[in-house]
């Protein structure tokens, strides 16, 4: 079983996949943090394709130029301008035009994608690119070159995003507060773009289209489901990437499958596993939560009738006064550990501040039966139309109708309208 593991790692495409494939997932996640809380998710995936056109670029040129048959620096050159390119006409169109920025990048990425296929095609005697390659990557085909490009990319990357932490924070949650303090809002938006560009235009030629964009927004996205803080959830979503690398790699050797797609599947399953157990965002979170969900008029009925009982009242008494309820015993145990009530043996009496919030629906009730009085409405419905109002208690309507009735004191039966808390 132990040789399962330990047998890959004694090999050295395993070792260059493993480095170059983690180098790369601790940036992307670290700045997809950025992309998936700005929404800008599909300006990876247009960056990644519209690369292709900067790749044919930066080959024909090398090769015509200089009589390079495939240069890794004149291609990453050619993908970063085709990327910086992309950005621009994608802002381009969105400002000047009623087209969205979303539809923008859909457009341009499109365009320029089919651009460079059209030109890997025509210049196909001096252009000698694998298209699939291209989207799926060949990550246990790690190249030296590689690495080093991905290395310095990441570090120049990392600097950027730690050097600039708080500007892109406040810029991220609160642009307008941003702007207003005097920081360079847009400019950070262009910082942040480029550094996205770099992530992208240096990974693809190992990882991949797919990859890429992959271990941009889905570590992120992971990690957004187990944290609030911007600092923990980077550092989350690169220790997911880097998981999904380890964990898609031994998969990619045991079922003798393409290291990418290998990847991709572990990370996304991973994404699976967190949604469904995530503590507070999770699926079984979510469910546990609707279980203890009360309608918030039973509450009130409740919260009223032990009011009115004047005491530590039985449930069997409070059954009597609210709509048949299922399980109540569970409901009035959450309104315990809510807070509104206490239980004393087998009675259930208000705390201060169940008292509050039954004063506050007791006023509205009575407020409701004046008013109901007032317009004509036949005795017998006063009271039963008023307990449905009463659930209606916003603070403003409630003081409408007290400004309106002249601040009443009592109800038509002769009870006393509690005072506003």
């Amino acid at each position: 079983m132990i040789e399962l593991f330990v047998a890959p790692l004694m090999e050295t495409y395993f070792q260059k996949a493993l480095i170059g494939g983690s180098i790369v997932a601790i940036v992307a996640g670290v700045v997809g943090c950025l992309v998936v809380l700005r929404r800008m998710a599909f300006l990876g995936d247009a960056l990644s394709h519209a690369m292709i056109a900067g790749v044919a670029g930066g080959y024909l040129v090398m090769k015509l130029l200089f009589g390079f048959e495939a240069h890794a620096p004149g291609m990453l050159l050619g993908s970063l301008i085709a990327a910086v390119t992309t950005v621009a006409l994608i802002s381009f169109v969105s400002k000047i035009s009623r087209v969205k920025e979303d539809t923008a990048i859909g457009i341009m990425y499109t365009g320029i994608f089919a651009l460079g296929v059209v030109a890997v095609s025509i210049f196909r005697h001096y252009i000698h690119i694998d298209l699939m390659h291209f989207i799926m990557g060949d990550i246990l085909g790690v190249a030296d070159t590689d690495l080093w490009v991905s290395a310095f990319v990441a570090a120049f990357v990392l600097t950027i995003l730690i050097l600039f932490f708080r500007h892109f924070q406040l810029a991220t949650f609160d642009p307008v507060m941003a702007a207003s303090i005097g920081l360079p809002v847009l400019f950070l938006d262009y910082v942040l773009t480029t550094c996205v560009s770099l992530v992208v235009v240096s990974a693809v030629s190992m990882v991949g289209v797919i990859l890429v964009v992959g271990l941009l927004i889905t570590p992120a996205a992971t990690a957004y489901l187990l944290s609030d803080r911007l600092d923990k959830m980077m550092l989350l979503a690169a220790l997911f990437g880097v998981t999904s690398v380890v964990g898609g790699l031994y998969l990619c050797v045991w079922l003798d499958s393409s290291g990418g797609g290998a990847i991709m599947v572990f990370c996304t399953l991973q994404f699976l596993v967190v949604l469904v157990v995530a503590p507070k965002y999770g699926l079984f979170s979510r469910w546990i939560q609707l279980r203890r969900l009360i309608p918030q008029q039973t509450v009130e009925d409740i919260l009223t009738t032990i009011l009115r009982y004047g005491k530590p009242t039985p449930t069997n008494d409070i059954l009597k006064f609210v709509e048949p309820l299922k399980r109540p015993d569970r409901i009035l145990s959450i309104m315990v550990q809510d807070g509104l009530l206490t239980q004393k043996e087998q009675s259930f009496a208000l705390t201060e501040k169940g008292f509050k919030e039954a004063k506050k629906v007791l006023r509205a009730h009575r407020l409701w039966e004046a008013y109901l009085e007032s317009i004509g409405t036949p005795d017998q419905d006063v009271h039963p139309t008023a307990h449905h109002l009463e659930h209606l208690n916003r603070t403003d309507t409630i003081e409408y109708l007290d400004k309106k009735l002249g601040r009443p004191r009592h109800d038509p039966h002769g009870k006393t309208i509690p005072e506003e808390t």
